[in-house]
């Protein structure tokens, strides 16, 4: 039988998969009122007459399930029950059409507050790792991928940008309307959505072998800070080309809010950077974000123990951008932060932190020394070798670390899976790798 993320027990419901999303929504800035209609197409994965979707602090007043007038529902503080109209058997598929509204306010939760979120002139959604249901109804969790369908109505003067490719615009009275749309499979944490008083750059050179450009929207008074911080991207992005294969994603957008922010956050397709965000110190964290369209967003987690998958990746990704543009090598980078760690407490197990520790930094730096452990023991084509298959047969699909594990071992042999156990199971720092 599935079950719920031992992490986040109350999101997501296992007994079904989502195929598409496909939303239409309007925001009005001023009243924080959002008004949606999502469908949702979904695949039933185990026999089951109904089915619960995740939705916070907005009121579903109608509910369908393929185009049935009389489906009953019944909402609570986290899910709408909805009632199928029959016995679903694994594999069959159905649709639900929710009609919701409301003010959008982001979630607390033991992680901070996430979702959806007002800016001074604008909002935006940061919803890693609950907080997607702050805006749309959805199964919330990190395995169920979907593609997706996004229309934004918002206010004249603002412009509203969301995950995917924009496929189109249009007035509705006094609103703009723009389309986007992703075939990339997509985690609904991973859906962006950010309205503000907003222009659009594009940077020189393109988004690799993707063919597409790279788009920076922003407040047009920040234009030569964003035109400075940014300039990197490229180099950036065809630097992790050469060791993790093609850019993934079906856009590259960098969205700077006006306001500032605590910490830059990946989307899929996208990067969010507060203005706090465009000095020179921030470089290593426009390539982090970069970094996670191929490990965090592409290759995904299954579940939520295993964000060192994520995190690890995108860090080391940091360490090899320093290096390539000349600045401390991999191995300075790799010392600084062992020695960092091993006046830290010994108490994270990197393959199962626990929620509370899922997001501490030391997940981070022991999951990039984890793989820098690898590099020096299989040598650097070796590594190299492995890095880009976990990318390419990992693109699109979750994972998890006894996937690394079994991949690693097979590229390496066994002797390798002594190394991971004392990096990813015991809670003991392992000694710099030599």
């Amino acid at each position: 039988m599935r079950a719920h993320d031992s992490y986040a027990p109350q999101s997501g419901d296992p007994t079904f998969d989502v195929e598409s999303y496909d939303l239409d929504l309007s925001y009005r800035v001023r009243t924080n009122r959002l008004e949606g209609r999502v469908v949702v197409n979904a695949v039933a994965a185990v026999p089951t007459s109904s089915v619960a979707l995740d939705l916070i602090g907005l009121r579903a007043s109608r509910v369908r399930v393929d185009g049935d007038r009389r489906t009953a529902y019944a909402q609570g503080p986290r899910k709408v029950r909805v009632v199928l109209p029959r016995r679903m058997e694994p594999g069959e598929r159905f649709s639900i059409e929710v009609t919701y509204a409301g003010a959008p306010a982001p979630r607390r939760t033991r992680w901070g507050t996430i979702g959806f979120e007002e800016l001074e002139d604008g909002a935006l959604v940061a919803a890693q790792p609950t907080g997607a249901p702050t805006w749309f109804p959805c199964n919330d969790r990190p395995d169920d991928r979907a593609r997706y369908s996004v229309t934004v109505a918002t206010d004249a003067g603002y412009t509203a940008v969301a995950t995917g490719a924009l496929i189109g615009s249009a007035r509705r009275g006094q609103f703009e309307a723009r389309t986007f749309r992703s075939d990339v499979p997509t985690a609904t944490y991973l859906v962006a959505l950010h309205i503000g008083r907003y222009v659009s750059t594009t940077l020189p050179g393109s988004a690799g072998s993707a063919g597409f450009p790279v788009t920076v929207v922003h407040p047009p008074a920040l234009g030569s800070e964003v035109a400075t911080a940014f300039a990197p991207v490229t180099r950036m992005i065809e630097l992790f080309e050469s060791a993790f294969g093609h850019y993934p994603q079906d856009a590259c957008t960098i969205v700077v809010t006006p306001d500032e922010l605590e910490i830059p956050l990946e989307a899929q397709g996208m990067a969010v950077f507060g203005a706090n965000h465009l000095d020179a110190a921030s470089e290593r964290l426009v390539a982090h974000e970069l970094a996670h369209q191929w490990f965090g967003n592409s290759v995904g987690v299954a579940r939520w123990q295993d964000i060192w998958l994520n995190e690890g990746f995108a860090c080391y990704a940091e360490w090899m951008w320093s290096e390539a543009s000349g600045r401390q090598t991999v191995h300075e980078k790799a010392a600084r932060h062992h020695a960092r760690l091993a006046a830290l407490d010994q108490d994270l197990v990197l393959s199962d932190p626990g929620p509370g520790l899922m997001f501490d930094d030391r997940v981070y730096k022991r999951g990039a020394l984890t793989l820098y452990a690898l590099r020096r023991r299989m040598g650097e084509s070796g590594f190299a070798a492995l890095v880009r298959e976990w990318a390419s047969a990992g693109a699109g699909r979750s994972v998890t670390t006894a996937d690394f594990r079994t991949l690693a071992v097979r590229l390496a042999g066994a002797d390798i899976d002594a190394l991971l156990t004392a990096w990813l199971d015991r809670p003991e720092l392992p000694p710099m790798p030599r």
